[in-house]
């Protein structure tokens, strides 16, 4: 798992915006403690603030790493095309330094840069296994880390690198055809969650307007009864009407926690990655928090 953070970590600025979000994050929490403890010029309620802080923390960051790991799965798909054309290459009798030169004409997408930069290095001296392992080490992924693996032994074995790359280019494709059903299978299950967490606003609304009215009435009720002299319920209408703002919150709080914890699980069922489910958690924390602001007026549902 620590390894797995690191490498998240070293994607571009990745490092430095989980930095910022932390430090953003740090700040907006600090103003909820500062409702919580009483400060009067502190507006909104303190778990509008929460809920806030999660978002900025979770929200910069998981969207950053979601954009370069699409960024890097581009340039994956294109892995196996350039390695064909090298491989093409070889059999013409060159060898991979010259291999790799001539591909790098091609257009590959996102991996064209990579390619070419690649090629230029090869052009001043630099063998081409040391080329391929720095491309390695900029992209860093799991499949280009063994396709490299695999094609710099062969070359320093001297074999027939040609049929080695064209191997490679296989098992790089049918690697990229069991993710696309895996992500295909998991779609599913990921509307499954935005469609369960959306049930659970409509839940909660539904109670507070309905549910929570009807008691706040009834209590109404009860001590307009008591305090005329009828049935003497002002004592069961006081708790009764006291205890519906914590009911409110403790709906609030679930909210809060549903939209953390499922867009978590989101990421993991969608990529295997708890960086991917972070995006899913801003998304969900920003339904709620929208949903509860504009209907009640808080995320408290202090109303």
């Amino acid at each position: 798992m620590k390894g797995s953070f690191e490498k998240v970590l070293s994607l571009g600025y990745a490092k430095e915006v989980l930095i910022a979000s932390v430090i953003g994050g740090s700040i907006v929490a600090f103003i909820a403690v500062l409702g919580i403890i009483g400060v009067d010029w502190v507006p909104l309620d303190p778990l509008d603030w929460a809920m806030m802080s999660a978002m900025v923390f979770v929200g910069p960051f998981g969207f950053y790493v979601s954009h370069k790991q699409k960024q890097i799965e581009r340039i994956e798909r294109r892995l196996p095309d350039f390695l064909r054309d090298v491989s093409e290459a070889g059999r013409f009798g060159m060898t991979l330094s010259e291999a790799i030169v001539v591909s790098a004409r091609g257009r590959y997408g996102e991996l064209t840069p990579e390619i070419k930069k690649m090629a230029a290095q090869i052009k001043w001296g630099v063998p081409a296994n040391k080329a391929l392992r720095l491309f390695s080490e900029r992209v860093n992924t799991d499949l280009v880390n063994r396709v490299v693996a695999i094609i710099t032994k062969a070359n320093e074995a001297g074999g027939n690198v040609a049929d080695v790359l064209n191997m490679v280019s296989q098992d790089a494709k049918e690697v990229h055809r069991s993710e696309d059903e895996q992500k295909i299978a998991m779609t599913s299950y990921l509307a499954v969650i935005y469609i369960s967490f959306a049930v659970f606003i409509v839940v909660i609304i539904i109670l507070n307007t309905q549910f929570l009215t009807q008691m706040e009435q009834a209590g109404a009720q009860l001590e307009t009864n008591g305090a005329e002299g009828v049935g003497g319920g002002t004592d069961v209408a006081q708790i009764q009407v006291e205890h519906i703002p914590v009911i409110r919150y403790i709906f609030a709080l679930a909210v809060f926690a549903h939209a953390v914890g499922d867009g978590i699980v989101a990421g993991v069922l969608q990529t295997g990655k708890i960086t991917n489910g972070m995006k899913h958690s801003f998304i969900l924390l920003a339904i709620g928090f929208v949903s509860l602001r504009l209907l009640f007026g808080g995320v408290g549902l202090m109303v």
